[in-house]
């Protein structure tokens, strides 16, 4: 929202929120109506395109986000190197109005304006005027109009809403206040209205010209270079009629240069051009040194995680994971993900954040967490994370977490494997078993004197937070006979009395693993907290119970560029095990914790909370 919000600044169908599209149906109802009814020689293929373009639009957008988003993963392509934050992003949510504008607005042109129906595929007068138009009226008009946007009253009303963001995204470009946006399609309407008036409309160059505003929209806000210096030294022309994405970066760092909308000629003449912008263009160009101190490797979960994740869908990506039922729509294009993730044969940078001095990257495996389970697959898995490895440690990463994909010791042995393999290498491998723990104990209401532990596989979590509780003389009782025996052979000699095989359920307080079904849950008393100790949460089928959250923290107010959910966790909320590997790096801990080894608890604890991580209550 603007600073002082002026007349028309709500979008109409604000209030609607994910139903907004209702408002094409009438006129979706009534174009296709009229398609299937008239003659085959009175069907207008313009306006039954109306909506596989505004879907062709939507799918534009989106390649730009992910496009953007995994350029801008990487500090090598950045431009502007600031924070990007949860606000800029609800901000941006309904990037998406003005398409919805431009749909009715194309029924009521094709309705009221002579000529803007029936129209042919192709016109070369047509598109030569539209050219023209476009050069003339609409980048001169649009030039004085964004300076006038600038002028104290206007910009505090209306465009300061768009300049809230410093560090732009593809689909900042289209985020306006309605009376902003609605003299806008006014201007770009010139060509396609005057093409249409004079009888040289066609589909292609009407429809063509709508796409190359959206191209020149989005190229231009990324926040990353993407036109080469050869071409424009090879072109010194197109430096007045192209602009660059470091060129329209400055307008948003600078507010009073380079006001042009894609052609930079306006600027040139009337004295406006930054005179930083050549330098900016070729520096943005040149590779920089690429720094990372801690590398957090991770996968894909669900079928829908992909939409989930930074580079897919903004709005859900900020949000905690949910089941969302309308993705199921795109099941072909999910389905061909899937095949594309099986194929992809190394990791890619997701996410960069900053913490104090720190530096920290998350890569992505490609693969879901159901391919972990086929024997098949594990050797490609384990090269994968390996590869991973040893590209951070090339890279001098100080730390590589491995997050999620410590699922069990049966894959790699907690990551020893890798260190076995590779007995030279420099960057030490944490799971974070051990704050792990000690988030699973700080969740434990105080009073406790016994836990019921109910063990999906008997991992290093289940025997480390066994013995843990055991030495604080906390009462572990059990009710699975062979889970029960499995652990009590681990443990030492002294503690194996804290450790009881029970079949009451009597303790207030039950502990999840991994793999717990329903029925066991079924099985508790009202009031019972439910408290997970494994990365993925268990499913909530008991109303009357308390569920806690996985293990995690709330991350400092300092850590920058943190714009996206960790899978279901909710905003600023971090999983501990991922939080280890951080704490490890800012304490300079020269040591993995892998394989069967665990940092010590308490002082784990006591570190996270040192530098500025803290307890997260996470009852839902």
């Amino acid at each position: 929202m603007a600073s002082q919000p002026g007349p028309l600044t709500q979008w109409p169908w604000q209030r609607l929120g994910n139903m907004k599209y209702a408002v094409l149906a009438p006129w979706l109802a009534h174009s296709v109506h009229k398609f299937m009814t008239g003659k085959p020689e009175e069907r207008d293929m313009i306006n039954i395109l109306v909506i596989p373009s505004l879907l062709m639009r939507l799918l534009h957008a989106q390649l730009w986000i992910t496009l953007s988003r995994m350029k801008t993963a990487n500090s090598k392509h950045s431009i502007v190197d600031k924070s990007l934050d949860f606000e800029q992003v609800d901000r941006e949510r309904n990037w998406d109005d003005q398409i919805i504008l431009t749909a009715i607005l194309a029924y009521v042109v094709n309705k009221v304006i002579p000529g803007a129906s029936h129209l042919p595929w192709w016109s070369t007068r047509g598109a030569i005027l539209m050219c023209l138009l476009h050069v003339g009226p609409v980048e001169f008009l649009y030039y004085w109009f964004h300076r006038a946007l600038h002028h104290h009253f206007l910009y505090s009303r209306y465009h300061s809403h768009h300049h809230a963001s410093v560090v732009t995204e593809p689909i900042t470009s289209v985020i306006h206040p309605f009376a902003e946006e609605l003299v806008y399609f006014l201007l770009f309407a010139i060509p396609p209205i005057t093409t249409a008036l004079t009888g040289s409309a066609s589909i292609i160059t009407t429809y063509g010209y709508l796409n190359y505003i959206d191209f020149m929209n989005y190229m231009g806000h990324c926040n990353f270079e993407m036109v080469p210096k050869w071409l424009l030294d090879s072109l010194p022309p197109l430096k007045y009629l192209m602009y660059t994405p470091s060129f329209h970066s400055l307008h948003h760092t600078r507010f009073r240069t380079n006001y042009s909308l894609f052609m930079p000629i306006y600027d040139y003449i009337y004295g406006t051009v930054d005179e930083s912008s050549d330098e900016l263009h070729e520096r943005s160009l040149r590779k920089k040194e690429e720094m990372v101190d801690v590398v957090h490797l991770t996968h894909l979960t669900t079928l829908q995680s992909m939409y989930h994740s930074r580079i897919g869908l903004s709005s859900l990506a900020s949000k905690p994971y949910e089941h969302q039922w309308y993705l199921w729509i795109f099941w072909p294009f999910t389905h061909a993900l899937v095949q594309l993730a099986w194929h992809i044969g190394t990791t890619f940078t997701v996410e960069r954040n900053k913490l104090e001095k720190l530096r920290m990257e998350t890569w992505m495996m490609p693969r879901y967490s159901f391919q972990y389970a086929t024997f098949a697959e594990k050797e490609k898995i384990n090269g994968l994370i390996e590869e991973a490895i040893l590209e951070a440690d090339k890279r001098g990463a100080k730390v590589l977490s491995l997050g999620l994909l410590n699922q069990g010791d049966e894959l790699n042995g907690c990551g020893m494997l890798y260190v076995k393999r590779n007995p030279k290498l420099k960057v030490r491998i944490v799971d974070g078993t051990s704050l792990a723990v000690a988030v699973v104990l700080n969740s434990i209401p105080k009073g406790t004197q016994s836990v019921l532990l109910l063990v999906g596989n008997v991992s290093k979590m289940a025997l480390s937070l066994c013995l843990a509780l055991c030495q604080i003389d906390i009462q572990v009782e059990m009710v699975q006979r062979d889970k029960f025996n499995l652990l009590k052979q681990r443990l030492p000699s002294s503690l194996q009395n804290h450790l009881v095989l029970s079949g009451k359920y009597k303790s207030k307080t039950w502990l999840l693993g991994n793999g717990v079904s329903d029925q066991e849950q079924r099985k508790a008393r009202e009031g019972i907290h439910f408290i997970p100790y494994s990365q993925f949460p268990p499913r909530v089928v008991r109303e009357d119970c308390i569920y806690h959250c996985t293990p995690a923290l709330l991350v400092p107010n300092a850590y920058q560029n943190l714009h996206a959910c960790e899978n279901w966790l909710p905003r600023r909320v971090m999983s501990a095990w991922r939080v280890a590997g951080i704490v490890h790096a800012l304490e300079q801990w020269n040591k993995n914790e892998c394989g069967e080894t665990v940092s010590n608890i308490e002082t784990m604890w006591r570190a996270a909370l040192r530098h500025g991580f803290l307890p997260y209550d996470g009852v839902l």
